[in-house]
């Protein structure tokens, strides 16, 4: 079964990219949601949090996140070692998930594929790009954040075009051009592939 992953910057429409892949049968694995199901249901990983943070950090098993994003903001040397604990766990978690599926090929969505060296365990690549302008309001719609948080956010991230440039297909998801086309066409490619592979 071939391993494929959906990348892109904050606001370029991986998610609504990756729904047109499940309606199509493909098994998706949102990174973004592992990583908040582990942080409140993998023991170990829950007592390096605790250790990190300290054990009030959870109330009633659930992870105080509001508190969490105020310490990595006064501390971010805090959020390096959070995402240190994190993102093996997920990559992790990922792994076992690829082993459990009897696809064709199934997807990876995360935003940080090359950012992190994950892209190494992936077969092949797609990016999801959009305009700058737009991801910015996207993001602003999506999570209520200013557009000074969104902008600090982006330049943590890749930039776009290098990102995009590092795929094997790109989507682009612009407002202007139809995603279900571009999508189906990945996937008449990709089925092809895992039938070869």
């Amino acid at each position: 079964m071939l391993k494929i992953g959906i990348t892109g910057g904050i606001g370029s429409g991986k998610t609504t990219v990756c729904q047109v892949f499940s309606t199509l049968g493909i098994p998706v694995f949102y990174a973004d949601d592992a990583a908040k199901y582990l942080m409140e249901h993998d023991e170990a990983l829950i007592d390096k949090i605790k250790a990190l943070f300290g054990n009030d950090i959870y109330q009633d098993n659930k992870l105080n996140r509001t508190k969490v994003s105020a310490l990595v903001f006064k501390e971010p040397e805090k959020l390096q070692a959070l995402n240190a604990l994190v993102h093996p766990a997920t990559v992790q978690y990922a792994k076992e998930w690829f082993l459990s599926q009897h696809a064709p090929y199934a997807i990876k969505e995360a935003a940080i594929f090359f950012e992190s060296g994950t892209n190494k365990d992936i077969d092949l690549m797609i990016g999801v790009s959009a305009p700058k302008e737009l991801r910015i309001q996207r993001a602003i719609q999506r999570s209520q954040a200013s557009r000074e948080d969104i902008l600090n956010r982006m330049a943590q991230q890749m930039d776009e075009d290098e990102k995009m440039k590092r795929c094997d297909f790109v989507i682009f998801n612009d407002e202007q051009t139809a995603i279900i086309p571009q999508v189906l066409e990945i996937h008449k490619i990709l089925l092809a592939k895992s039938k070869a592979s």
